[in-house]
């Protein structure tokens, strides 16, 4: 994803929002220390659109869109005071429903990534990549949903995948596994014939973590999602980090799931940014047949 599609992205968030942390501006689009400082920088000092908040957060001072509905709303004609109509004496209040609950899960997510994707940019018309990109996501979709994995969200050349919600399996680990492995087979026909329309090749790299989140309602009526929320997720994104290009790493929590059914490589206790414990990973070699 390029800087300037992340930086729209991020002005939408806050927007919707009111204020982001950095570490969840990181987490969501993959950032770095020096690529947020130049996120921060555009922000805050070229658009002057927000403001730091304690070394931690960004706080939108942009115009909202509520504020922009009560400035076009107050700048409507009003009626004389004569021809409106007088207010019943019993007004029944308006009865606003209450936002879904919040639901406890035990969820596998799955993080699938472009591998150099930024390179893979520089190579092509903007136009051709969105093709690309595009192409990549329609195999990617058909094989989750195969095994009835949701995707959360398409993070340009990313995808946020839930396994066991909203429905749920007693086996989502296991169907979370296979659809890792059959991603990284299903991007061969596809380079197949991107080597030889664009002579480029792409490989993706793909991490799974399984462990209790709450998933619940996030964001403004503007845009809405059901997003899992907890340590799961972070752990699952810095898990997809270790992995080679067209590798797929799992953490222990879902080896112990699907112990017996995969032949599996220990990689050993690793420590991931923002963990406070090492966190031990296998790099899944194949289906064992079992």
């Amino acid at each position: 994803m390029d800087f300037y599609t992340i930086l729209d992205q991020v002005i939408a968030l806050l927007q919707q929002r009111g204020k982001a942390s950095y570490r969840a501006l990181q987490l969501q689009f993959k950032l770095d220390d020096a690529s947020l400082d130049i996120l921060k920088d555009e922000l805050i000092k070229v658009h002057e659109l927000a403001r730091d908040q304690d070394g931690e957060m960004l706080v939108w001072t942009g115009e909202t869109a509520t504020a922009q509905a009560v400035t076009a709303q107050g700048a409507q004609p009003t009626q004389p005071p004569a021809a409106q109509p007088q207010p019943s004496p019993e007004v029944t209040p308006r009865v606003t429903a209450p936002p879904p609950d919040a639901e406890r899960r035990q969820l596998t997510v799955m993080f699938c990534d472009l591998v150099e994707s930024t390179k893979l940019s520089s190579q092509l018309d903007p136009e051709e990549y969105r093709d690309v990109v595009r192409a990549y996501q329609r195999v990617c979709t058909e094989v989750i949903q195969r095994y009835d994995g949701h995707i959360a969200q398409l993070l340009g050349d990313g995808l946020l995948v839930y396994f066991g919600y909203p429905q749920a399996h007693e086996d989502d680990a296991h169907r979370a596994v296979r659809t890792g492995l059959e991603l990284i087979a299903a991007v061969g026909p596809l380079n197949a014939h991107l080597d030889q329309a664009k002579g480029i090749r792409l490989a993706v790299r793909l991490g799974i973590h399984t462990g209790l989140v709450v998933v619940g309602q996030m964001g403004s009526q503007g845009r809405q999602e059901q997003l899992a929320l907890g340590e799961v997720p972070n752990i699952a994104s810095r898990i997809e980090g270790l992995a080679a290009p067209n590798t797929l790493v799992i953490s222990e929590a879902t080896s112990r799931l699907v112990h017996g059914y995969f032949a599996c490589q220990d990689l050993g206790a690793q420590i991931l940014r923002g963990v406070a414990e090492p966190v031990v990973v296998y790099h899944v070699l194949s289906a064992s047949g079992a």
